[in-house]
């Protein structure tokens, strides 16, 4: 029998080596490609949800947006669909055609509220405030449109000014044929080549800078200017010069861009730079970092422009930043005055340490809390333009820069601005010369948990024990009631009405019985991922990733989820009760919601939430997000699929120089492996770069396996297995295929086994985004009978499911997945599959009854690698 097996290895490696160096190159090259396309499609899949919190947020009528909005994230939203179509569609061999069909379907169902009603165009190339509200944010941009809602609907005072609108960059534009030239420059934009994205953004900018106003823009710019200087001039002074802050307020992207100080800001302009600071601010929309946000975004040139906020520069006594709520404490509900000498750049950059004001909100503004800091320098404005710092003056360096009655005025300003858009508030303000305060930007402040080095800094309720502290936030909120484990589909159709959902994993599945659900906690889960989206969806408070739920929270056992500061307490908290009223939002009145609503009916509902379904199909996918889930789950078995050809080919492979018991074979697609010579036909685990892999291996040389040492024989399991061995004719590739193969990149990880009668393979991801981190692996075979064989399967199979693995077994086969952890989880149960590859090598003469199942399992997850077969015989 042993002449004949060696016969068989022998016929195979002739076979195998008869591949010539360019085909096995040519074989390489393909799968790398297959790779990049994998690549593309899990990062579309990541930017696909990223768009549908996005909306989610947008959808929840506290923020500013308008139909520009709407259509740049509805056709983000296509794109990201169709590249991972395309994606799969590579991957396939195009398997696939009707997933154009179902895109399609659904594009055309998103733009029919899209085209219901066309917006009349402002034509203005400026708008005084006095005529902005926030239905006008596709001409004026975010900023104005809120600065134009405080004036006129919440009648606030803000500076003096005007917006240059989205109508007059256009016309700029137009006038110089600045689009086709800036998209010729983009068209050298290599996004893998960092220097080529400088160079562009450095030419377009240079363009805009170089280019001439419309007469009638400078005309406009320029009269709107004299006319405030006009209105502004203190009677009887001839040389007043009016001083202005030119502020970007861009349209068509996410707030985040804006908000995070992206595009330029120019503060105390003189008149005769103020077409240049102008162009500056619009040039500013093409920095590199702009660039390559919208490129990774998906967002188009088109659906972008720039309005600028051009507004009397306040020669600030005092200014600083009011918060009309606590941002991170969810139980002080008080407002949050922070305040600096001078210009308010100074207490927003932290250069300065401000002085802080906690104010109640009872009808008196009782001042509840004042901490006084050192202020030594302030910065202020130069007479001749731009800014300077100046030195305090001694006596006030240890003073308070606002009176009480002030504090009680900026107090009373919170309420208003917290009132009016139903939610809290994040305010800029600043003292003039004439003790008049002003608002000099408002926007949402979000209420988000503290991170894990501040929540400290925010005490638990007292009187009631913390069960869980940390993790990620999905959906904010309180909800109490007796905790419920999901820990199989069957606890699923048994959960109960009012209970908190937790579970050592989010999935989208828990949509079942979401309505019923008071909270939702899981040990592991990522706040973009498909349940979290579902929770935003069925605003139900949600903490993801906090490790410890399920071991810390006992069955039946009622607790209060505050979503807030990510915290679980044993018991009813009457104090975190009071917050679970909801609040209705200012936007749901206005047509661009309502549009918005109807698109978004097409694009955020899941329903395709269980892989198993007979109804998880193309056809039934009625939105982004379902297609999206659809396209993501059958991309894992096309990768999967790659390791039969890479067995089959053994293209451009490397053989790995370690102890193990494989005739193992590495191709690298990129990062995977490090200081591999020219000529290098080996490899040693030393060189192994890749992430997953090097997981793998760690278990498969873990030293409690005894790998090398021969295990004790239950002769009446060896026979068996000899018997059938002899009886049968399995396929020959099957049996003596001797190479294992592993297709590795720094992240990524296939992995094919074909060892005797046995064949498993594994495919992996592991990085940084949990989004995109998975594990499938699949085992099947042996030499024994049908029952030892599925015997040996089922022993896996208890394996994985303590492992946390999603498992199905057929036969002889087990298929197992487990994804959207974090890296670190990830290489840990890599680790584990390692040892497990190695503990079942001689599984079947063990599997004499149905006791050796249990017995086998229970050994390996209690760490016992060096098992006495006696011990578990019947």
């Amino acid at each position: 029998m042993v002449e004949t097996l060696n016969l068989f290895r022998n016929l195979y490696r002739r076979w195998i080596s008869r591949l010539d160096e360019p085909a096995r190159d040519e074989i390489a090259a393909a799968f790398r490609f297959r790779y990049v396309c994998f690549k593309d499609l899990l990062d579309s899949n990541t930017q696909v949800l990223n768009i549908i919190t996005d909306l989610e947020g947008k959808l929840e009528g506290r923020q500013v947006f308008g139909m520009s909005y709407v259509r740049s994230q509805s056709a983000r939203a296509a794109f990201h669909a169709f590249r991972m179509i395309k994606s799969l569609d590579v991957l396939s061999g195009h398997k696939y055609p009707l997933l154009y069909e179902v895109l399609d379907r659904i594009n055309a169902r998103i733009k029919e509220p899209l085209g219901e009603k066309k917006e009349l165009p402002v034509t203005d190339l400026i708008l005084p405030y006095s005529r902005i509200t926030k239905e006008m944010v596709d001409w004026v941009g975010g900023k104005s449109a809120h600065l134009g809602e405080v004036l006129n609907s919440v009648h606030l005072p803000i500076p003096a000014g005007f917006a240059i609108t989205t109508h007059a960059f256009e016309a700029f534009l137009a006038h110089n044929d600045l689009r086709d030239e800036i998209n010729k420059r983009k068209m050298a934009l290599d996004p893998q080549v960092p220097q080529t994205l400088a160079q562009v953004s450095e030419e377009i900018q240079q363009l805009i800078n170089g280019a001439q106003l419309p007469p009638a823009l400078k005309e406009a710019i320029i009269s709107a200017y004299e006319e405030m200087a006009q209105a502004l001039r203190p009677s009887g002074n001839l040389d007043f010069s009016l001083r202005v802050s030119m502020r970007s307020s861009a349209i068509g992207e996410d707030s985040e861009l804006s908000y995070a100080g992206q595009y330029s800001t120019i503060l105390n302009v003189t008149k005769d730079k103020l077409l240049e600071a102008y162009k500056d601010i619009l040039a500013s929309l093409y920095t590199p970092r702009a660039i390559s946000y919208r490129l990774n975004k998906g967002i188009r040139d088109e659906d972008t422009a720039m309005s600028v906020a051009c507004l009397q520069m306040v020669d600030s006594v005092a200014s600083g930043v009011m918060y009309s709520h606590h941002p991170f404490n969810v139980l002080q509900d008080h407002i949050i005055i922070s305040a600096v000498w001078g210009l308010g750049p100074y207490a927003v950059e932290g250069v300065i340490t401000p002085d802080t004001y906690q104010v109640a909100k009872d009808p008196d503004f009782t001042i509840l809390k004042t901490q006084i800091s050192h202020k030594p320098v302030q910065l202020v404005s130069d007479l001749k333009g731009g800014l300077k710092e100046i030195k305090v003056a001694p006596e006030n360096m240890d003073q308070p820069c606002l009176t009480s009655e002030q504090i009680k005025t900026l107090a009373a300003y919170a309420v208003k601005l917290d009132e009016h858009y139903r939610g809290p508030q994040d305010v800029e303000w600043a003292l003039n010369a004439q003790g008049r305060l002003l608002v000099l930007q408002t926007r949402p402040l979000r209420l988000q948990p503290p991170a894990l080095d501040r929540l400290e800094t925010v005490p638990p309720v007292s009187g009631y024990p913390v069960l869980v502290a940390g993790g990620a936030v999905a959906y904010p909120g309180v909800g109490c009631g007796p905790a419920y484990q999901v820990l199989s589909d069957e606890d699923l159709l048994n959960f109960p009405d009012g209970a908190v959902l937790v579970a050592r994993h989010s999935s989208p599945k828990f949509v079942l019985v979401m309505p019923k659900a008071q909270a939702i906690i899981t040990d592991s889960g990522s706040i973009s991922g498909h349940m979290a989206s579902l929770s935003r969806e069925f605003a139900v408070p949600t903490i993801l990733g906090t490790k410890t739920a399920t071991a810390a929270i006992a069955g039946g056992q009622e607790i209060t989820v505050d979503a807030y500061t990510a915290r679980v307490y044993q018991g009813k908290v009457p104090e975190l009760l009071t917050l679970q009223q909801s609040r209705q939002s200012h936007m749901q009145e206005t047509p661009v919601y309502q549009t918005l609503k109807k698109v978004a009916e097409h694009i955020v509902p899941l329903h395709l939430v269980d892989p198993k379904s007979p109804d998880f199909t193309a056809q039934a996918c009625s939105s982004l997000h379902d297609l999206g889930r659809l396209v993501h789950e059958l991309s894992y078995t096309e990768m999967f699929k790659i390791s039969d050809l890479v067995s089959n080919q053994g293209g451009g492979a490397l053989k790995l120089d370690a102890p193990i018991p494989l005739d193992l074979y590495l191709i690298d697609l990129g990062g995977g492996l490090t200081g591999v010579a020219a000529r290098a036909t080996k490899v040693t685990v030393d060189q192994v770069a890749s992430a997953p892999l090097k997981a793998l291996l760690k278990g498969m040389l873990h030293e409690g396996l005894g790998a090398w040492e021969p295990r004790p024989i239950q002769f009446a399991g060896l026979f068996a297995v000899m018997r059938e061995q002899m009886l049968s004719t399995p396929d020959i590739a099957e049996r003596f295929g001797e190479r294992s193969y592993a297709i590795v990149s720094d992240k990524y990880l296939n992995f094919s086994s074909r060892v005797g009668y046995h064949y498993s393979v594994l495919d992996a991801y592991c990085g940084l985004t949990v989004n995109k981190n998975y594990i499938t692996f699949s085992f099947k075979g042996g030499a024994a009978d049908d029952v030892r064989r599925n015997r040996r399967v089922r022993a896996i199979a208890i394996v994985l499911i303590g492992l946390d693995f999603a498992v199905e077994v057929k036969g002889d086969r087990v298929d197992a997945r487990l994804q959207k952890y974090e890296a670190p989880v990830i290489a840990e149960k890599l680790d584990l599959i390692g040892r497990l590859l190695q503990f079942t090598r001689q599984m079947d003469m063990l599997m004499t009854s149905e006791v050796s199942v249990e017995a086998v399992a229970t050994n390996f997850l209690a760490g016992n690698y060096s098992l006495d077969l006696t011990e578990v015989a019947p």
